[in-house]
């Protein structure tokens, strides 16, 4: 009945919020139990890191693309072909185990990857469909609330894929979340009727670029903010976690689940964090950039000295995950507003592709440190990559429109 006295709009967006959660929660779990598997089939960090090499790869594709083809057909559109590309790329990895080779679980990342993006772009871009280019607080709530409560869901995620590793296995978790995920696109075929998003002309192929140079910034330094974050989070983490510390899978996706749900609350209150009548600019991303670079180093002088190696690791980690958080909510907030409401998609794409393409770099990077020279230069290589994201940021605008 609720829903029922909800306007149109919002009901869509509500629905696409809710697939996208149900999404982020597989692929959250897809990624865990990835990771997980294969360093326990004995892959070394750097060749996990390359069965996630096409996952971003096409990440940076799909959101340049995706952004344009959203304008195109709708929004509602792109989340329904997202959800199914996901269920496809689950069941790719119900093979045996000796059938599951390098390039065919690369494959199969790779179209997570596509799957992903998309359901990212629709979702993020919807928000500015129904909220007033006036109401600028009120964008700002609504975007931290999306942007956390899907990252709270992934760490929920992790926690998933961790727990069904150790209770059931491989092949038996992956064919729960291709189920699950299965019953929620069909519910989403039946109810996501409108072509909310889509533009009122047809973009050009040629026009995926963005012109505005506030979101071209932006974009360089959201690339920078997310590498920094995964050059040493994604790979060189948890396999310290599980060769270091000795963690078993239920402890590492557990403590890294909890992590995520954690990040994911900060970003969701961030606008009470910096002051609900704050509304923020480039100002204010620089500032939380700047008290974000000494974290990893600090943590990386720690582990050099041998200093309370796992306080120190835990602790910094809980430290740079609530400032990051921060960053990724003013971000998150920073581009929606900037995006032009007609095809908003487009400059929405656009900048997740940047934001792919951070992950991309730091994944690969993750992987290949971790194994040539250990967690220690991940940290101070993610060090160096914020202090570059400091100098970016502090050439965006000052005041809360580009």
């Amino acid at each position: 009945m609720v829903l029922a006295n909800l306007s149109p709009a919002v009901r869509q967006y509500l629905l696409v919020t809710g697939n996208y959660w149900a999404f982020t929660l597989t692929d959250g779990a897809l990624r865990m139990l990835v990771v997980l598997h294969f360093y326990s089939l004995g892959y070394s960090g750097l060749s996990i890191a390359m069965l996630f090499l096409f996952y971003e790869i096409f990440g940076v594709i799909t959101n340049l693309v995706g952004g344009w083809l959203g304008a195109r057909i709708g929004l509602n559109k792109t989340m329904n072909i997202g959800l199914f590309l996901q269920i496809i790329a689950l069941s790719m990895l119900l093979l045996p185990a000796e059938y599951l080779i390098v390039p065919w679980v690369m494959t199969a990342q790779a179209l997570s990857g596509i799957a992903k993006d998309l359901n990212k772009m629709s979702a993020k871009s919807s928000i500015k469909m129904l909220v007033s280019s006036e109401a600028q607080g009120t964008l700002f709530k609504w975007v931290a609330l999306l942007t956390g409560s899907k990252n709270a869901l992934k760490g929920l995620g992790f926690f998933i894929g961790g727990l069904l590793l150790s209770l059931f296995g491989f092949q038996l978790a992956i064919m729960s979340m291709a189920v699950m995920l299965s019953l929620v696109w069909l519910l989403s075929l039946i109810k996501l009727k409108q072509d909310l998003g889509k533009s009122s002309a047809k973009p050009k192929f040629n026009e995926m670029l963005s012109k505005s140079r506030a979101i071209n910034i932006l974009s360089a330094a959201r690339m920078l903010l997310f590498g920094a974050r995964d050059v040493w989070f994604v790979i060189a983490l948890p396999l310290f976690l599980a060769s270091q510390l000795g963690w078993d899978h239920w402890t590492v996706g557990g403590f890294l689940a909890l992590w995520v749900i954690g990040y994911g609350g900060v970003q969701s209150i961030a606008p009470l964090l910096l002051g609900n009548s704050k509304i923020p600019d480039g100002k204010t991303v620089t500032i939380w950039a700047l008290l974000l670079c000494a974290i990893p180093g600090l943590i990386a002088i720690a582990l050099t000295a041998n200093w309370q190696v796992e306080l120190a690791l835990l602790g910094g980690l809980l430290l740079f995950g609530a400032v990051f958080a921060v960053n990724s909510s003013v971000h998150s907030y920073l581009i929606v507003s900037y995006a032009k409401s007609d095809g908003v998609s487009m400059d929405v794409g656009f900048y997740y592709m940047a934001n792919a393409m951070g992950r991309l770099l730091g994944t690969v990077l993750s992987g290949w440190l971790y194994q040539s020279a250990g967690l220690i230069t991940c940290l101070w290589v993610s060090s160096a990559m914020l202090v570059v994201t400091v100098f970016i940021s502090s050439t965006l605008p000052k005041a809360k429109h580009a």
